[in-house]
């Protein structure tokens, strides 16, 4: 049974057919792409996957629990995180309070345990911590703990948000375009990154990516949208070279 499956996924805004008939399978470990012109569906993909649009039909299951009809919260809770296009977060919390909100989905203690500080409100929070300050160190960005995030470079905003969403110790990462906005040298920095996260965390990774160098040097599978049908997949090398790709999207933009 594969990690993650998507079986016949198809979602309509309106009349209009956002997403046809998608299929996907991952096995543990794999990393993957996600590649199309813009409006193609990706976006929408994730958003179905995450809760955050319920599909018109289809399935979608990761180690054979059915997450079609969650909430964004059950599907974290089942180990599905993810980052978004334009970075999201709390521009006036500090860095460290950004990765602790990431637990809010668990928390057992209620308002009045927040009030009267109990034990069980202390033991949470104390183990948040601990967590949020174990992701800080992994990733390089204890120096920046209470630093607030909208003082940071855009490229560590970027790094913080992937934090944000390893503290939950997901099982399959979702990166919305996490190059986006970024210069030659920090989309470089990215691909080492991407690379040592699968590495330490033991990590299956789905990406969404418009810049190619990334796509190509880090993805062993991809897969190609337009007007949400899958076009093409396969290895770097049969896309790079595909001609239906070629007319779709990639261009001449491939070097």
């Amino acid at each position: 049974m594969p990690l993650f499956e998507v079986r016949g996924l198809t979602h309509y805004f309106g009349g209009l057919r956002a997403v046809s008939d998608f299929n996907l399978a991952f096995e543990g470990g794999e990393l993957v792409g996600l590649i199309g012109p813009n409006g193609a569906g990706k976006t929408t993909i994730f958003n179905l996957i995450c809760g955050v649009y319920r599909a018109t039909r289809g399935g979608v299951k990761i180690e054979g629990q059915n997450l079609v009809g969650l909430f964004p919260h059950q599907v974290t809770a089942l180990g599905i995180a993810r980052t978004f296009q334009n970075i999201r977060l709390w521009p006036e919390m500090t860095v460290l309070d950004n990765i602790r909100v990431a637990h809010n989905y668990r928390l057992s203690y209620g308002f009045l345990d927040t009030i009267f500080q109990t034990s069980r409100y202390r033991k949470e929070e104390d183990e948040i911590d601990r967590k949020s300050e174990e992701v800080l160190d992994i990733m390089g960005l204890r120096d920046y703990a209470e630093e607030l995030a909208k003082n940071l470079p855009y490229g560590l905003q970027r790094k913080v948000e992937i934090a944000r969403a390893l503290v939950i110790r997901p099982k399959l990462l979702l990166l919305d375009e996490p190059s986006a906005g970024m210069n030659l040298s920090e989309k470089e920095a990215l691909i080492g990154l991407i690379r040592w996260i699968r590495r330490e965390f033991n990590l299956t990774i789905w990406l969404i990516e418009h810049e190619m160098r990334v796509v190509m040097n880090l993805c062993e599978k991809i897969q190609v949208l337009d007007f949400g049908e899958t076009i093409a997949q396969g290895r770097p090398e049969e896309i790079q070279s595909n001609p239906r790709v070629i007319e779709a999207y990639l261009g001449k933009e491939i070097d």
